[in-house]
């Protein structure tokens, strides 16, 4: 249930637009600035074709293209004139606004980086990838957590960006923050199809969470992205699903409230309380443990696969990159979002 796209809101409802936007080549400092106008004048595209849609979502490289170039000169900041342009469009159409910039980092690589704005103007949410697509990216690996932010009608969002949502643990992550909707933004290409529609739906069904995601789309002359904006239910159902046409804009009504109701009503696979509350019809309160070894060796900083002598690929060198030098310098505080307010508080 959708309605229509979101054609008929509800009182609880939240309409989201997934921008399955064309693959661009943006090699300099000029066609940066040509595709920030690009952007900004789909952010107006996505207004006039629904006067009620409350979040406007654009794909990983919408910015950038796939060319994985580092060069300082295309290189996004905070403050810079892209995500300036990128306020003023959302204050201008009033609407919120997801997008995606390749960050200098004065430290290393520099970051891909997601922004959540909203009508005012204000950023609201910023992430930084946390799992670049390795061999192929040369992103600096994430190191401000998976912040999640209140949007319009007061939904819980949060960001995870392409590759973040092949790991479980991403979504997990992010519903334990609070997230009911579980924004992913992609450049995937044909061959990663099966798997984007199957992490989707699994993601959204573990974690009692709406999955709203979205691909670049159509071919930059070598690559071809392929679209495949796609909303799933919290049961796991794929709800509305695009395909491969350049700057379609995929649209749902998506219910926060359903979410919530789910979460506190279900018994039978309500997995995010029962993953700390096993077999509660034996015990009290179920087995609040942690049984799984991954999780104590990941935290005790001892983590290794059985297999790990035999991993082949284990730097970027295959895709051109030299081998790095420098040792991951650790978390760092959410600029802003330093406390990460909406972490849910631990249960006795």
């Amino acid at each position: 249930m959708s309605g229509l796209g979101g054609l008929n809101k509800s009182k609880a409802g939240v309409v989201l637009g997934l921008v399955q936007l064309q693959l661009p080549v943006v090699e300099t400092p000029e066609q940066l600035a040509a595709q920030t106008q690009r952007i900004c004048a789909l952010v107006g595209k996505a207004r006039r074709n629904m006067a009620n849609m409350d979040l406007v979502v654009f794909p990983e490289y919408a910015l950038h293209g796939l060319s994985m170039d580092t060069n300082p000169a295309i290189m996004c900041s905070l403050d810079g004139p892209e995500v300036a342009a990128f306020k003023a469009a959302c204050i201008e159409h009033r609407i919120w606004g997801c997008f995606s910039i390749m960050e200098a980092n004065p430290k290393g690589n520099p970051y891909n980086s997601g922004l959540i704005i909203d009508d005012t103007g204000e950023i609201r949410l910023y992430y930084r990838k946390l799992h670049p697509w390795v061999p192929v990216e040369p992103w600096e690996p994430g190191n401000v957590g998976v912040p999640v932010c209140e949007g319009p009608n007061g939904v819980k969002l949060a960001l995870i960006i392409c590759h973040d949502g092949m790991f479980p643990e991403m979504a997990r992550e992010a519903a334990y923050r609070g997230a009911e909707v579980i924004l992913r933004t992609a450049g995937y290409t044909a061959p990663i199809r099966h798997a984007w529609r199957i992490t989707n739906q699994s993601n959204a069904f573990q974690n009692l969470a709406y999955t709203a995601s979205v691909c670049m789309c159509g071919s930059d002359g070598t690559f071809d992205s392929m679209g495949q904006g796609m909303f799933c239910s919290f049961d796991g159902t794929v709800m509305v699903e695009g395909g491969g046409r350049p700057d379609e804009i995929i649209t749902a009504e998506l219910r926060p409230d359903l979410v919530r109701e789910a979460r506190a009503g279900w018994g039978v696979e309500n997995n995010p309380y029962q993953l700390w509350h096993r077999g509660y019809v034996a015990v009290q309160g179920g087995a609040q443990d942690c049984p799984y070894t991954f999780m104590q060796d990941m935290v005790a900083g001892r983590y290794r696969l059985p297999w790990a002598d035999s991993v082949q690929v284990t730097d970027g060198s295959s895709c051109g990159f030299a081998a790095p030098t420098r040792r991951f310098g650790g978390s760092e505080p959410n600029p802003l979002n330093p406390q990460n307010p909406l972490t849910p508080p631990q249960e006795p």
